[in-house]
């Protein structure tokens, strides 16, 4: 529900759009709210989750979501469905982490390695399943169903929960609450995360478009999100001062700073992190460049993308023996290699007029590699996490790992369009009857609309075909520097450990 209700959406905004009267701002925010509410409040409810218990806080997760689901498919303005994305986020961030601390307090040895098997190959899969479902969805019955989708899995995952998963949480009597350290890593991470979705929209320094929300709009010339950067520094700064200091004196704290003395822990989100710069930042460009350069419907990219999420489920097969016998981290390793090749192979075959064929074994390849990497660096960063912080543990690695993301799209993001300015800028230069003014107009456009203007140059071909052009030439960029974020995170899990799992 989580993954996909995120790329299901990207698929469904152009409907959106038309059916809401929305503006390129409410749009925008249909997509980031939240993204937003979802990554600042991950650790807040992973350490929520220890101490009211893991199984409500996922019930009520779960509730929350479906509801806001059967909201949003009911939504008659762009408001009232951003209202209900924005909790939406909220229940997402109660579920995510709670997921990961059940499987952690619920299975040992290989067990415990089939299902974070399980549980990476289906984060992985859905990421690629869910623009053939919003495709498919969108194209035959309405956007609407792009939410309501949600109402039936919601149900299913209830029953499921309450039929068979028992609850766990930290036993510890200590009274209180950290509600400062929950504000303060509220504050520091939603505002970090903001920067790095949005600095390629509003600037990064100067603004280059104007911030508003609801009537109010952005009144200085800097741009908000240098100014977000600085106030998250401060907030996290602080956070952690306040986490030390909780931590000293024994009191109840949202973040044990402990867990970073733990090897396998703290090298485990350091990579991570790293890997997660590379690992989904590349799947914002690839449907992209497959619908406005391939020309592709939205089914039509679902479709070619169902090898990614082929390979992710494939992986599941094996990366729980692989773990047994030659222990998570090689795991890990194998994966983030089978990542680095299909990602780079995708970066040689991208092009404006690549056959359908061609990217397939690449995705296939890069499927396997999210399938056992993903799941078992998860695994790996748990491993030695005591049971009762195991909310505290992954609530961390799942903040760290939209961090990442965010970073990687915000990265992978500005290669992209950098790319692709540069590239329609010397292309179109060497067009007859296309002035500087012209020019400027026309790249303008195509990095604005992320490649959405292209259709509009129908009527000028010599044109269009630059713009496909370098749009596929940007798409490399942004494909050969995922390969080499993945290439880092490969170094980076040189540093586990290669323990093998004791059933």
């Amino acid at each position: 529900m989580i993954i996909s209700s995120a790329t299901i959406t990207n698929v469904a905004v152009p409907q959106i759009i038309g059916d809401l009267k929305l503006s390129s701002t409410g749009a925008q925010w249909v997509q980031e709210a939240y993204a937003l509410v979802f990554a600042a409040l991950l650790l807040t409810f992973g350490r929520l989750a220890d101490r009211l218990g893991r199984r409500r806080l996922l019930l009520t997760g779960v509730v929350l979501f479906a509801a806001m689901s059967l909201l949003a498919s009911a939504a008659t303005s762009g408001p009232m469905l951003v209202g209900a994305r924005i909790l939406q986020g909220i229940g997402g961030a109660m579920i995510f982490p709670t997921t990961l601390s059940l499987l952690n307090a619920g299975f040992r040895g290989g067990d415990r390695a089939t299902a974070f098997a399980v549980w990476g190959a289906t984060i992985g899969g859905m990421a690629a399943v869910g623009p053939l479902i919003g495709g498919w969805l969108t194209t035959d019955l309405s956007w609407r169903w792009a939410f309501g989708v949600n109402i039936p899995v919601a149900v299913a995952v209830v029953i499921g929960v309450l039929a068979f998963v028992p609850e766990s949480r930290e036993l510890d009597s200590r009274r209180g609450a950290d509600v400062t350290g929950a504000v303060l890593s509220t504050l520091g991470f939603g505002l970090l995360v903001f920067g790095l979705v949005e600095g390629r929209v509003y600037g990064w320094w100067s603004a280059v478009e104007t911030f508003a929300v609801g009537g109010w709009s952005w009144p200085l010339a800097i741009s908000p999100v240098p100014v977000a950067f600085t106030a998250s520094a401060l907030a996290l700064t602080a956070f952690v001062l306040v986490e030390r200091a909780r931590n000293r004196r024994g009191r109840v704290a949202l973040l044990d700073l402990s867990l970073f003395a733990i090897p396998s822990f703290r090298n485990g989100n350091i990579a991570a992190l790293i890997v997660s710069l590379g690992e989904f930042g590349v799947l914002f460009a690839l449907p992209l460049w497959m619908q406005f350069v391939l020309g592709y419907s939205p089914l039509q990219t679902g479709v070619a993308l169902l090898p990614l999420a082929v390979g992710s489920f494939a992986a599941s097969a094996v990366a729980s023996r692989l773990s047994r016998t030659r222990g998570p981290a090689f795991a890990v390793r194998a994966g983030l290699a089978l990542e680095v090749i299909g990602i780079a192979g995708l970066g040689l075959v991208v092009s404006a007029d690549t056959p359908w064929a061609l990217p397939v074994p690449f995705l296939f390849c890069y499927g396997m590699g999210i399938g056992l990497a993903t799941a078992q660096l998860t695994g790996v960063v748990l491993a030695e996490v005591p049971v009762e912080r195991s909310g505290q543990g992954s609530g961390t690695q799942s903040t760290v790992r939209q961090i990442g993301s965010a970073l990687g799209i915000a990265v992978l993001g500005t290669l992209l369009f950098a790319g692709l300015g540069a590239d329609l800028d010397r292309r179109l230069s060497e067009v007859n009857g296309v002035d500087p003014a012209q020019r400027e107009g026309v790249v303008a456009a195509v990095q604005r609309s992320a490649g959405g203007a292209i259709a509009g140059l129908s009527g000028r071909p010599e044109v269009a075909r630059a713009a496909r052009e370098s749009f596929a030439t940007g798409t490399r960029y942004a494909a050969f520097g995922a390969a080499g974020f993945l290439s880092l995170g490969l170094l980076a899990g040189m540093s586990l450990g290669d323990r093998r799992i004791e059933d």
